[in-house]
């Protein structure tokens, strides 16, 4: 009888089922494996299952005692959900986070922490910090004020302003009356603050400032 050959040895070691497969294929053990995730099924292979080998997924096709049902066909029973099942498996095939925009990052890190997918709970929490930093980075809004004043009293209002506030636009309403023995104009004197919020509201500081200046000028 003839002694085989190192081709024909080379086959037969990989027809030998590795611990644990899962589907059966002509020939051998298939490298595919089939996932039944929340009633969704899922194909794909054993090595892209085994990419993060503490995670449920590398454990589960390595044959380790996980309790987990097959269906008719021969796909592992998974109860969670499958709409957030599939970026955490295109994240283990090529290594990155892809979302929908409509789909919630939370969904995603609550799956990826119970498959126990390390890098992908450490990149999902990263976007998560960056997107808080953003939001409470409030843009500067403008804050305008219309001060009443007499023509005397305009230079000083308008000198002695301070802490941000600057000078926009003067109008003369065009009403004057007689003080005195001169005709004062009076004027209505538009400024503006650039006021950095922050997400609870306006600051005490601001407020307070605008208290002073309508009360230095505003006439009502």
């Amino acid at each position: 009888m003839q002694t085989p050959g190192p081709a024909m040895r080379m086959e037969a070691r990989e027809a030998v089922p590795p611990a644990g497969a899962g589907g059966r294929a002509a020939g051998g053990w298939s490298k595919w494996v089939r996932l039944n995730v929340g009633g969704t099924v899922f194909l794909t292979t054993r090595q892209t299952l085994c990419r993060e080998q503490k995670s449920f997924l590398s454990r589960l096709c390595q044959g380790e005692e996980l309790q987990s049902d097959r269906d008719e066909t021969g796909a592992y029973l998974i109860d969670r959900d499958p709409t957030y099942f599939g970026p955490i498996l295109n994240f283990l095939r090529h290594g990155k986070l892809v979302l929908d925009k409509d789909m919630a990052e939370e969904g995603v890190l609550e799956e990826a922490e119970f498959y126990n997918i390390g890098p992908l709970i450490r990149i999902i929490k990263d976007r998560m910090e960056e997107k808080d930093y953003t939001v409470t980075q409030v843009p500067p809004k403008h804050v305008y004020r219309v001060l009443q004043c007499q023509e005397e009293e305009l230079t000083q209002m308008v000198s002695t302003m301070s802490d941000g506030w600057r000078f926009e636009q003067l109008v003369n309403i065009g009403s004057s009356y007689n003080y005195g023995s001169e005709d004062q104009a009076e004027f209505l004197c538009v400024v503006s603050k650039e006021l950095h919020s922050s997400p609870h509201g306006l600051s005490s500081e601001s407020s307070r400032k605008t208290k002073l200046l309508q009360a230095r000028g505003t006439r009502m």
